[in-house]
């Protein structure tokens, strides 16, 4: 008997979604492949109310989901991701909004191909705020 196999090989239509996590804003942009053409932005500072609302996780998932409508109506289907955190002379770690913006998209039925990322790190760059002696509290 011949079995019958099912094409598992799905064509996905992809895009590049660049997601910049600093410590009071989110900003999701997404882009074509070759990353030159906007397909759509958003910030959680768009949707918040207040500014302290801004770094919440509810605004960042408000914004994806603005994001996904807009990506749904282009065809796209998955996404190659590159998060990035202030970096350089600030912090290297990513707010719990930029891992809010990535659950979001993932519920949302998209693939995710890669994730970078990008933050920039210092070589030895300029100096830290708060002196010689610190930050006294």
């Amino acid at each position: 008997q011949k079995q019958i196999y099912k094409n598992i090989y799905k064509n996905y239509i992809f895009a590049i979604l660049y997601i910049f996590s600093a410590k009071n804003n989110t900003f999701i942009h997404v882009t074509d492949i070759t990353g030159r053409q906007t397909i759509c932005r958003s910030s959680a500072g768009m949707k918040a109310k207040t500014d302290k609302d801004e770094k919440s996780n509810y605004c960042a998932i408000l914004s994806t989901q603005d994001i996904v409508k807009q990506c749904k109506k282009f065809g796209i289907t998955a996404f190659h991701v590159r998060i990035r955190a202030r970096g350089g002379n600030g912090s290297n770690t990513i707010s719990s909004a930029g891992h809010s913006v990535m659950r979001a998209i993932i519920r949302s039925g998209f693939k995710i191909g890669k994730i970078d990322d990008v933050t920039p790190l210092p070589t030895n760059g300029t100096r830290k705020k708060g002196g010689r002696r610190g930050r006294r509290i």
